[in-house]
């Protein structure tokens, strides 16, 4: 397998946009990759017969683990019509994999999961302090692959 070369952080994002957008195209959905200035909403997607439609925010990283950066705006940013694509790029020749989270269950986990975290210590000892970042994954993969709940 031919490994990923090294990539801007902005081409790794569009690169997982585009993917998500054909993988969508694929499964017989309409997808629209919005413009750069669509805060938090990368691709609109509907049915086939326009008679539902969501949003959709892609996050995309690169290597073995499926873990994902976001901010802490993610915790607010969430609605029954919006969902989060999470996008694992492997290598040249590989598909990606993809994790299909509703955007409430996001902002839940990341918002709990960064609790647990401020409660820890750091290397030396001292407590950790608030920052705007949150991680997201999935080790168990139980959002892997998990187009159906878009509802679409």
């Amino acid at each position: 397998m031919t490994d990923l070369p090294h990539l801007e952080s902005t081409l790794v994002g569009v690169a997982g946009e585009y993917f998500v957008a054909a993988e969508l195209s694929l499964r017989g959905y309409l997808a629209s990759i919005t413009l750069r200035n669509s805060r938090g909403i990368d691709i609109i997607a509907s049915s086939a017969d326009a008679s539902k439609s969501v949003s959709i925010q892609v996050k995309t990283s690169k290597g073995k683990a499926p873990s994902w950066i976001l901010s802490k705006s993610s915790e607010n940013f969430s609605s029954a019509s919006h969902f989060y694509v999470f996008v694992l790029l492997k290598s040249l020749e590989t598909r990606p994999d993809f994790f299909v989270a509703p955007s409430i269950a996001v902002a839940r986990y990341i918002s709990t999961t960064h609790r647990e975290w401020l409660k820890g210590s750091k290397r030396d000892g001292t407590q950790r302090q608030d920052t705007n970042m949150r991680k997201f994954d999935d080790p168990e993969g139980q959002h892997r692959e998990r187009w159906d709940v878009l509802g679409l």
